[in-house]
């Protein structure tokens, strides 16, 4: 059977997860990582993605984004492609370097954006990459680091999650730290991996009327300044 269209629109938030193929590492080196990111640090602005929340672990990937002017496939399609061909001429393999298609989850963005944040940057703690939370905060493999200011990665959309939490930056990253904090006993959470926004609306028909809600003239109101800490 062919395989169905990726479900998309302008607006649409994904939780994108990518695995390497039989559990493989696709990282085998910092300098692999390094590659990814920059990799990201050209599509997603080059894209007008919004990309909330990342983390890397030796096999596999999370990423949490914002459709903007290009669709979801696209801009994965040029991200695995250009990914996994610089990694087979390094290494001199061939074949698949990534699990069939990536995995996206279609979410609503008011319940699940702030839990999708925190399930995504707790990862490499839930993998034994950090042993901590302190740890976890100057891992400079998750997107975590960059909004505890350990690290920096200017395509992050910092703004948008800061302004969940509080209007000032200090403040933000306080209330956020917590809330990851609280969110520590919660392990494994299949309705953050298995569900979506399909299932939530109605079908294709509630998805379709959602597509003309959004509609691109309203990635204008998506962008945000970061956060002052003064009055």
């Amino acid at each position: 059977m062919p395989r169905k269209a990726r479900i998309d629109a302008p607006g649409a938030l994904h939780h994108v997860i990518i695995r390497g193929i039989e559990r493989r590492k696709i990282f085998r080196s910092d300098y692999d990582r390094n590659h990814f990111i920059n990799q990201l640090s050209v599509l997603v602005p080059e894209t007008s993605m919004d990309c909330f929340a990342w983390a890397m672990l030796d096999n596999h990937v999370h990423l949490l984004l914002r459709t903007g002017a290009v669709p979801i496939s696209i801009f994965m399609s040029r991200l695995l492609t250009g990914y996994a061909g610089w990694f087979n001429r390094k290494y001199k393999r061939h074949g698949q370097l990534f699990q069939n298609r990536y995995k996206s989850i279609l979410c609503q963005e008011a319940p699940y954006l702030k839990e999708l944040v925190r399930y995504i940057h707790l990862n490499p703690l839930r993998a034994g990459l950090a042993k901590d939370l302190k740890e976890l905060d100057a891992f400079l493999w998750c997107g975590h680091s960059v909004l505890m200011g350990k690290s920096e990665q200017p395509w992050q959309n910092l703004a948008y999650v800061y302004r969940l939490f509080s209007d000032r930056k200090k403040e933000a990253r306080k209330e956020y730290r917590g809330f990851v904090e609280n969110g520590l006993s919660e392990g494994n959470r299949p309705d953050l991996t298995g569900g979506g926004l399909l299932r939530s609306l109605g079908g294709w028909t509630g998805l379709k009327d959602f597509r003309g809600i959004l509609g691109t003239s309203m990635l204008s109101c998506f962008t945000y300044p970061i956060p002052s800490d003064s009055p």
